[in-house]
Parts: C-alpha cells; sequence; structure tokens
C-alpha cells in the first residue's frame, strides 16, 4: 500500500482519545453482551491467504507475478460463491509507465440493497524506496503487509461468507495500481480505485459505505483514527471500534487521532462514498509500520495474531449489520 501521510497535522482538528460514557439516574446502565457472531474467523488461513500471495512474487502491475495472482484471486472468490467482476483498463502513472490493472470485484447476496464494500489493494510498490540500503531503492518489495495482509484477511472472510451467507449485501474489492505513485503528488497513488469509482463495474453499483483494509499485519499494528475518515464516514468508524471492544481487542484500535492517509478510500469519498480506511499508524513515530516500502515488507513480519483481530472484527461487522 503506498500510502502518503498527510500532514497538516490534526491536533487542532478533533479532541484526541474523547471516550464517552452513558449518564444514568438511578441504577447503574447495564451492559448488553455482544451480538453472537455465527461463524469464527480462522487467522491461520488469512495467514496462509498472505504467504500465497507472496510465493507468486512480488505483484506489480505488467509482471507475470501480477498476472498470476490476479487468476488465482478470481479463482478463489469463485471458489467462495461470489458473483465476480474483472475490471481491467490502461492506466499512466505519474512517470508516464502504461500500467495493465485488473480489479476484481465480488458480491455477496448480490440482489441485497443495502451494501457495504470492504477493499484492499493487492499489487505491491515497484521500488523499495524507504528501505535504509540505498542499493534496494530501485527493487519491488515484497508487499506482505502493504497489501497482501488486507486480501489475505478479506479472502478468508469470503470462504466464511460463502459457507454462512450475511443478511446483508457484502461486496469485497481486490483494487490494482494503488502503490505506483510519487511523494509530494497525491493524485498519483490509488488509480485503481479512482478507476473504480468513476467506473463502476456494475451498473448503478453504489455501495452504503466502504471498509478499506490497508497494512493489517505487522505484530505491533495500531490502528488509530484516521482523519478523512473521521470526517466522511464517523458513525461507521465509531462502529469498527465498538466492533473490537466487542471482541476484546480494542487495544489495537485506540480512540486516538493517527494522521490523514492519502490511500485508496479518499478515492471513494470523492465520490460520495463514506470509507473508513483500517490502516496500521504509529502516533508516537509518526509513521507507518517500520516494514513500509522496504525489502523486510516480507513473510517474517507477518502476524497471525493481527491478521486474526482484524479479520474477527471486520466478520463481527458484517454479520451484525
Amino acid at each position: 500500500m503506498c500510502k502518503m501521510i498527510n500532514a497538516v497535522i490534526l491536533g487542532l482538528i478533533l479532541s484526541l482519545a474523547s471516550c464517552s460514557q452513558k449518564a444514568v439516574s438511578g441504577n447503574e446502565a447495564v451492559a448488553e453482551s455482544p451480538a453472537e457472531v455465527p461463524v469464527v474467523f480462522n487467522a491461520d488461513s488469512a495467514y496462509a491467504n498472505v504467504a500465497r500471495q507472496v510465493s507468486f512474487g512480488p505483484r506489480v502491475p505488467g509482471t507475470d507475478a501480477h498476472r498470476q495472482c490476479g487468476e488465482w484471486l478470481a479463482a478463489r472468490l469463485r471458489a467462495a460463491g461470489a458473483k465476480v467482476t474483472e475490471q481491467t483498463a490502461t492506466l499512466k502513472a505519474f512517470d508516464g509507465t502504461s500500467l495493465p490493472m485488473k480489479n476484481i470485484f465480488a458480491q455477496f447476496n448480490p440482489k441485497a440493497e443495502n451494501r457495504l464494500l470492504l477493499l484492499a489493494h493487492w499489487d505491491c510498490r515497484p521500488w523499495a524506496d524507504n528501505d535504509p540500503d540505498e542499493g534496494n531503492h530501485s527493487r519491488p518489495v515484497d508487499g506482505a503487509n502493504d497489501g497482501a495482509s488486507g486480501v489475505g484477511v478479506l479472502l478468508e472472510l469470503a470462504r466464511l461468507m460463502g459457507e454462512k451467507a450475511p443478511q446483508s449485501g457484502v461486496d469485497i474489492l481486490f483494487v490494482d495500481a494503488e502503490d505506483w505513485g510519487a511523494e509530494g503528488n497525491d493524485d498519483s497513488w490509488a488509480l485503481g480505485a479512482k478507476y473504480f469509482a468513476e467506473n463502476p463495474p456494475v451498473e448503478g453499483y453504489f455501495p452504503d459505505e466502504a471498509i478499506l483494509l490497508d497494512m493489517v499485519g505487522d505484530k505491533d499494528a495500531v490502528f488509530c483514527k484516521e482523519y478523512f475518515s473521521e470526517q466522511a464516514a464517523p458513525g461507521l468508524a465509531a462502529r469498527v471500534r465498538a466492533a473490537a471492544a466487542d471482541e476484546g481487542v480494542g487495544e489495537r484500535f485506540p480512540n486516538i487521532m493517527g494522521s490523514a492517509v492519502t490511500d485508496d478510500h479518499v478515492k471513494l469519498i470523492e465520490n460520495g462514498i463514506p470509507a473508513v480506511d483500517i490502516i496500521d499508524y504509529r502516533v508516537d513515530q509518526q509513521s507507518f509500520a517500520p516494514t513500509w516500502h522496504t525489502a523486510a515488507d516480507n513473510l517474517d513480519n507477518i502476524s497471525r495474531k493481527t491478521l486474526g483481530d482484524v479479520g474477527k472484527v471486520i466478520t463481527r461487522i458484517v454479520y451484525t449489520r
């Protein structure tokens, strides 16, 4: 995931970490038990999905690894019973490179009107330009965390939905051409998401809300509030944190502001779709995970525990809508 921090920092905009308490007159409020989720998210399965993607090699648009992985992703979604549409186009990168893009769009319960879109980018950064070793700056990254982690979680969720359909409509989008961008050029990122939002693959498609997963596999991941998400979809963002609390993983989703991040969700927001970005951002370091855009973004740095924590939160949201 090729993300840029939009550094206008946000201390003036929202009060950090406001924990609300319900005022109760008389007797103390009795906390309700969380709703039961009818399926169990399997973190080992999500990890295996990440490992399989990495095994193809860096999924840079235009490479054999990219083509082969795209075919595998579409096949996995079809095997889960989804209605799959592959959206292809040739996009122009900031440096003039022609990028053969493939967005992979899968629908579960396609006739339902109330629709949640879940997405993650599946392409890899073509250069490890944040690596401390300059010798790696021209080499592509494995993208185990930055790309494959979000896709791995959503593939496991697709498997679960194939076994037990949710009551509402759920769509999964593996979006392409996210990570071929340039620092300081916000428009150079998330080209596949921009194309999807402006050219829906299904006529009239417009989800009620969307959740993006990006860099959700590092062992020390922390998913703070993201500024654009809080502005565009505060209710959905609050539901994400409530689901994390219900699943006992609230520490992963602290009620503090991270940053404003240029990511795929922004392209949806710009087209009127309320969207939230679940992304690992370290407030104390003012940065993403240390493996971001480096040669160390490999399978060795992926945590089953983190994948499972995020997967349980998303699964709860899907099955309690």
